[in-house]
């Protein structure tokens, strides 16, 4: 190994660890803090939520952290195993010898990769869903409807992101040292067309999604709208109870394709003047331009990454340092997209405090919209019922919560609304 890679692998492996650490100690300090307000109800809440709905909330989420903390091992082992340990070089050279070089195994090299990644991790998924969520009361999904989804969505990756990646793999080959921003161009423009596709074409593949029938909440929400200025394709209800008790409401599509989206299960627990207050609070995302802002710091942090692919693509430390050896006589855009996505997390995660910060400025912002154009406190009781409803905890240790809440904790937010 020469001194590049061996470079490399060392920073490689100092990231790794750290961010273990990191993640260990964020999460230990989550568990302990939780717990140790697990017996009394904050005095802030004490009127509103009951001992037995906080301790619920307590449990809940000491549970979750936990299970964390296991997938976070667990996807450590799966990284090394990938890389230094031989996983992928392995992969790609039995699928080199069984189909040669091309565009066909660099494609069977991506799929076989998510296939056996999602293999090995599938028991998670299903324990998540059937024993955590079903343990405290959140999941509705049948063991039928759980495989279903699963063989949807493997369905719609497949046909979705194949041609995606031929595209991206062809222009590694054929587009020369610019390939990176041609790539790039692709990669915006699909997410684009998916905004705007994803409401009426993939969303109805997993859910029903039904005109909102009561005449007296559609005319309270058109009016909302109409006084905020905002125009929407549709008012519909989703079934979310089929799969799980959390409750939602959100805006999805893009431009003339964007639609409200209302739960069932939110039309359930809250009354009109709250569900008025929290949909103010969504158009106070529009208003406030937070989806644009978002929308546009995606554009920037992918080209920057698409550039960055383009480099350390043509670098054999890059590929030596990972443990991978690369082809002398065939293309290998393949792995150097799979390295890449398995390297950047490293490296992102210790943005997560600054993206978190940002989309907690955005939910206050998006908070104080809603407060001037519906009842602050209407607001204020829908989000109660919605953190009891959840089971999400009141008393998250506040340096977990600065680092991963992209939510201003209840405290803080009840707090902000009361001023306002």
């Amino acid at each position: 190994m020469d001194t590049a890679s061996f470079a490399f692998t060392a920073v490689f492996c100092a990231l790794l660890l750290l961010g273990l650490v990191v993640r260990t100690v964020l999460a230990s300090r989550q568990i302990r803090h939780v717990a140790r307000h697990r017996a009394a109800v904050p005095a802030a809440f004490s009127d509103t939520i009951t001992v037995s709905a906080h301790q619920k909330a307590a449990d809940y989420t000491i549970t979750k952290a936990r299970f964390g903390l296991l997938e976070t091992a667990i996807d450590a082992a799966l990284l090394l195993g990938w890389t230094l340990l031989g996983g992928l070089d392995w992969l790609n050279q039995l699928l080199l010898d069984a189909l040669g070089g091309g565009m066909v195994q660099q494609l069977a090299l991506l799929a076989a990769f998510v296939v056996i990644g999602g293999l090995i991790t599938l028991p998670l998924g299903w324990y998540a869903t059937f024993r955590i969520e079903e343990r405290f009361g959140f999941n509705k999904m049948t063991m039928s409807l759980w495989l279903a989804d699963l063989a949807k969505g493997t369905l719609v990756g497949a046909l979705i992101g194949l041609p995606i990646a031929a595209v991206v793999l062809w222009l590694m080959s054929a587009a020369g040292p610019s390939w990176w921003l041609w790539a790039w161009g692709v990669w915006m423009a699909f997410n684009l067309l998916a905004l705007v596709l994803y409401p009426t074409v993939i969303a109805p593949l997993f859910n029903k999604f039904e005109p909102l029938s009561d005449e007296t909440l559609k005319a309270r929400v058109n009016a909302l709208m109409q006084r905020c200025g905002f125009a929407a394709k549709g008012l519909f209800v989703m079934d979310g109870s089929k799969r799980s008790a959390h409750a939602n409401a959100y805006f999805t599509g893009f431009g003339a394709a964007k639609r409200v989206v209302f739960f069932d299960t939110l039309l359930k627990q809250l009354s009109p003047e709250e569900i008025d207050a929290v949909l103010a609070h969504e158009l106070g995302h529009y208003k406030r331009r937070h989806i644009l802002k978002r929308i546009v710091l995606m554009f920037a942090l992918s080209l920057a990454g698409f550039a960055l692919l383009g480099w350390v693509s043509s670098q054999a430390w890059f590929f030596s340092g990972l443990g991978v050896t690369p082809s002398m006589d065939t293309p290998n855009d393949a792995l150097a997209l799979l390295l890449f996505m398995m390297v950047v997390p490293l490296f992102t995660y210790f943005l997560s405090p600054l993206m978190a910060q940002l989309s907690r400025k955005h939910e206050f912002e998006a908070d104080a919209y809603a407060v001037a154009h519906t009842n602050g406190n209407d607001l204020a009781s829908a989000l109660l019922k919605l953190y009891k409803d959840n089971a999400s905890t009141l008393t998250p240790d506040p340096l977990y919560a600065r680092f991963y809440y992209s939510h201003p904790p209840a405290s803080e937010r009840l707090a902000r609304l009361q001023t306002a």
